[in-house]
């Protein structure tokens, strides 16, 4: 077992991930990966000269779970001997920006935190746990979206932080599997604990890890981690380079016509150009914009873009109908209740049946799993970047492609109820069937019935 140190030594020193003497940031959620991490970089540091601050992330999501997170990560940095720092953003999370959802506002925090005890602590390198099989979760659930090159080279050893492009995020363990990884916490009594969510199969990452990435490696052997980690890196080589010949063009005096340049070149151009304006660069978009050139397309409430025959994407914003920003928070004690928000009334209440019961259809009512919407919702309006996953479909669609497959007049859009979980998942879509992960199944024995009227 004590090889995994030699491998992670030869796995620094070879790809110059830390230089001796280097102060460290090691991110550590308390679960296996991270703690195995800390353990790891700790029996190195002495020989390497590093010092080491331990970084510990409270998302306030998981009650009093997240706070036992919290103690484990407390006591084994004190007991290694190195500082700790503790952040929170409980109320960042509920205050996030519309159309952001709580996993990303999650991420986006925890990179912010990292890159603040970084900066706080003179140090420019932030170490996390990911591994093999993150790598191959990572490039498969990108694939399952249709990314290109750039999704598809997966997770780098070595690459800037999203909150601060000044602090290098580092991932020591991108070479060695989850089951290693546990063998060694076993030999070495590291203790860390397990999330709880991360058994839930309706999650596409868990349904990965749990139910696909199994089956796989009993057909291709334990060479799978290596087979996509070579992929990643052949598919990532390539599209560094044609961002780089797309970078070059646009920085040119002089250039070569747009429309004689190589597809992948033209995509990655518009592809540029969109993400500096803040726009996801959908691949139907991208397309529709370098065949079409001249054409105006309308990706959003006030938001049209088109692109000319030199490849320019121009991007205008005009006055139109607006997202409301309303939202009203809901808690569902009690066997029922009513709450009325947005020109709506819903009455609810929660009634145990068995999940194979029949309840006759109703206009304007719903029924949902109850255990599975929680106690806790939102309700709010359509916001941009809503994604939403309705009953007998497999995966999630944008609310805009929804509503416009729907006729929903644009103005009514906006004037539409959506409901949220506490977790930032919408359940229901006023107009729209319910969410297929939210549906009465055999084993329901909560049932929520919601029924909604309009005012007029």
């Amino acid at each position: 077992m004590s090889d995994l140190v030699a491998e992670v030594r030869a796995a620094v020193l070879t790809r110059r991930l830390f230089e001796r003497g280097e102060s460290i940031v090691v991110a550590v959620s308390g679960g296996l990966d991270s703690m195995v991490l800390l353990r790891l970089l700790d029996e190195l540091a002495l020989d390497s000269g590093w010092s080491l601050i331990v970084a510990h992330f409270n998302h306030g999501l998981r009650g009093r779970e997240a706070d036992r997170d919290e103690a484990l990560v407390l006591d084994s940095a004190w007991r290694l001997g190195w500082p700790c720092v503790v952040g929170w953003a409980d109320s960042a999370l509920r205050t996030r920006q519309p159309g952001i959802s709580i996993e990303m506002a999650a991420r986006q925090a925890r990179h912010r935190f990292f890159a603040e005890v970084a900066a706080q602590s003179g140090s420019s390198k932030v170490a996390l746990g990911q591994h093999a099989d993150d790598q191959i979760e990572t490039v498969l659930l990108r694939l399952l979206r249709g990314a290109g090159g750039e999704g598809l080279a997966g997770i780098k050893w070595l690459g800037p932080s999203p909150a601060d492009a000044g602090v290098q995020l580092v991932r020591p363990l991108l070479g060695q599997t989850r089951a290693t990884l546990r063998q060694w916490a076993a030999h070495a009594g590291v203790s860390w604990r397990e999330d709880r969510t991360n058994a839930c199969v309706d999650m596409s990452r868990n349904w990965l890890r749990i139910e696909i990435v199994p089956k796989l490696r009993r057909r291709v052997g334990r060479g799978l981690a290596a087979t996509v980690a070579r992929t990643a890196a052949l598919v990532g080589a390539e599209a560094d380079l044609v961002n780089d010949l797309a970078r070059e063009w646009r920085g040119a005096r002089r250039r070569a016509a747009f429309g004689t340049l190589h597809v992948a070149v033209q995509r990655r151009i518009l592809v540029q150009q969109f993400i500096e304006s803040g726009i996801d660069p959908e691949f139907e978009l991208v397309e529709a914009l370098r065949t079409q050139p001249g054409v105006s397309r309308m990706i959003g409430a006030g938001l049209t873009v088109r692109s000319d025959v030199r490849g320019h994407v121009e991007v205008e914003r005009t006055a139109g109908a607006r997202f409301r920003g309303e939202r009203h928070s809901v808690r569902l004690d009690g066997d029922s209740g009513s709450v009325v928000f947005g020109g709506m009334t819903v009455a609810w209440r929660i009634v145990t049946r068995r999940g194979r019961e029949r309840v006759a259809r109703r206009p304007q009512r719903e029924c949902f799993d109850a255990d599975r919407v929680g106690s806790a919702i939102v309700l709010r309006h359509w916001q941009p970047g809503d994604r939403f996953c309705p009953i007998g479909q497999e995966a999630g669609a944008k609310l805009q492609d929804l509503f416009v497959n729907a006729g929903v007049p644009r103005a009514e859009r906006h004037r539409r109820v959506t409901a949220l979980t506490a977790a930032g998942e919408l359940f229901w879509v006023e107009g729209l069937r319910m969410a297929e992960r939210f549906k009465i199944r055999l084993e329901t024995r909560r049932w929520l019935e919601w029924c909604w009227s309009r005012e007029g």
